[in-house]
């Protein structure tokens, strides 16, 4: 399997996320973007885990198998060392992501679905970063765009058909047609 250069890290931090989908989807981009790991607080997401309502499992790719969740009690206490703290939300003076340069190493941390992250952990971070979006976008695409732009911005990228071949989904088998002039 292709892998790319893992030279620097990145983990997720989310303050008491809300839905077993959101947490779900979070773990597939996770495992996607090569993330570390992933910490939550408080106690909604497992509460609703448990419940036995409807889910709809979104991390096809078994990331959550090699990625670690873990609930935590202090996001700032989990920040892995030498990481730089980021906080991801629409938090007014943040940095909009198009003009943010990520770090080799970096704790992003994300607010809840219906929230925001608490204003002791905005004071202890690094920088704050904001998706610049008309309205607030859900939080597993939040993860998902915020890692795909440090994807996009590092010089770790391997893109080739090996990755595509070895990413894609069993039913994938299509290729560019080579067009004859």
């Amino acid at each position: 399997m292709t892998e790319q250069k893992n030279i620097s890290t990145a983990s997720i931090g989310l303050v008491n996320p809300k839905t077993p989908v959101n947490v779900g989807g979070i773990m597939r981009a996770a495992g996607c973007y090569q993330a570390n790991a992933v910490f939550y607080t408080g106690n909604r997401y497992e509460l609703a885990a448990r419940s036995g309502e409807a889910q709809y499992d979104v991390d096809t790719k078994n990331a959550a198998k090699t990625i670690p969740l873990t609930r935590v009690e202090s996001l700032l206490e989990q920040a892995p060392k030498n990481a730089k703290i980021i906080c991801v939300d629409l938090v007014v003076g943040a940095t909009p992501l198009p003009l943010f340069e990520h770090p080799a190493d970096a704790f992003y941390i994300f607010g809840p679905e219906d929230g925001t992250i608490p204003q002791q952990i905005i004071d202890a971070a690094d920088e704050v970063v904001y998706v610049p979006t008309v309205g607030c976008m859900n939080l597993a695409a939040s993860v998902n765009v915020l890692l795909y732009d440090r994807l996009a911005k590092s010089a770790q990228i391997a893109a080739d058909d090996e990755l595509i071949r070895e990413s894609r989904d069993n039913n994938n088998r299509t290729k560019v047609k080579t067009w004859k002039k």
